[in-house]
């Protein structure tokens, strides 16, 4: 089992409707430790993630706050957050900070600030505007906060409870081996049939061993078919997991399976998974490995 850098890093991008409490949420976040730029463009965004990821553990919990007052770079955010999800280190969590258009305009009244959108001065023609451009990004949001009848006190400690600990789920791969003479595994996301390698069962001296074996994991490696494969499943696995990731999956099952569940299938989940022990937080196991009953093929 290996675990990932995208565990050990929390990053939040703090958005939503001017007016509906971001300076107070950055200010929380600054209070639990978190590293804290405000009003980052978004074309920087990329750069900003490079630094992160040199940084090692200096840079690992951070919020950034990005809003309208850069509207000029507002349309590489999406561009940006698409990137990001094709990353395995890291995935972002988005707090959107929201507010009724009667709370807004009440705030905008009180600190008789202009809305950064409102030509006219006109408050509510500036949050209606704002509100149709961030329809999207709200909609990417995994947590959404409405404020209207919030005080910043109630918003802060909100933040304070969700964010005091890194509740960021783990993403886990499961590649396990099985015997497919055994029934396939029923939690099975993804099932991989490698009956198709050469077998070396039919070898005297490795028949008892198993994947786990040097001399057995060397000789179902060693064939180009084998190469192919593993060339094929690993690119196809890579592309798949930042996305079923971001989709919020807590864990992905790939089930790698031959007849008995002892040699091909164990050699292959073992390089599968300590192949993406880099990225991801990763458990082999091998469901079958220890069923040596009679047969005639594994």
């Amino acid at each position: 089992m290996s675990t990932g850098s995208s565990n050990d890093i929390q990053l939040v991008i703090i958005t939503g409707m001017s007016g509906a409490g971001k300076t107070v949420a950055i200010q929380s976040f600054e209070d639990l430790g978190f590293f804290c730029v405000d009003n980052l463009p978004p074309t920087l965004l990329p750069k900003f993630l490079e630094l992160m990821k040199e940084s090692g553990n200096k840079m690992n919990k951070v919020a950034l706050v990005m809003d309208l007052r850069g509207r000029e770079f507002f349309d590489h955010l999406f561009q940006a957050l698409d990137d990001l999800a094709e990353t395995s280190w890291l995935t972002p969590q988005i707090l959107f900070l929201d507010a009724d258009d009667s709370a807004l305009v009440r705030r905008y009244k009180e600190t008789r600030r202009s809305h950064p959108l409102a030509q006219s001065g006109l408050p509510l023609e500036g949050i209606s505007q704002e509100r149709e451009l961030l329809e999207e990004l709200k909609g990417r949001a995994k947590q959404i906060y409405n404020t209207s009848t919030m005080k910043p006190r109630e918003l802060r400690e909100k933040i304070l409870t969700e964010f005091s600990m890194n509740k960021q789920s783990i993403f886990t791969v499961n590649v396990t081996s099985f015997g497919f003479k055994h029934g396939i595994p029923i939690d099975a996301d993804l099932v991989f049939d490698v009956r198709f390698l050469p077998n070396p069962h039919y070898i005297d001296h490795m028949r008892p061993q198993t994947g786990l074996d040097e001399d057995v994991s060397t000789y179902v490696l060693k064939w180009n078919e084998t190469q192919k494969f593993l060339e094929k499943v690993t690119d196809l696995l890579g592309f798949m997991l930042p996305h079923y990731k971001r989709e919020g999956k807590s864990q992905l099952v790939v089930a790698i399976g031959c007849t008995g569940g002892q040699h091909r299938s164990v050699a292959l989940s073992e390089y599968i998974g300590h192949f993406f022990e880099k990225d991801y937080h990763t458990k082999i196991s091998h469901r079958d490995i220890k069923k040596r009953k009679d047969s005639t093929t594994t």
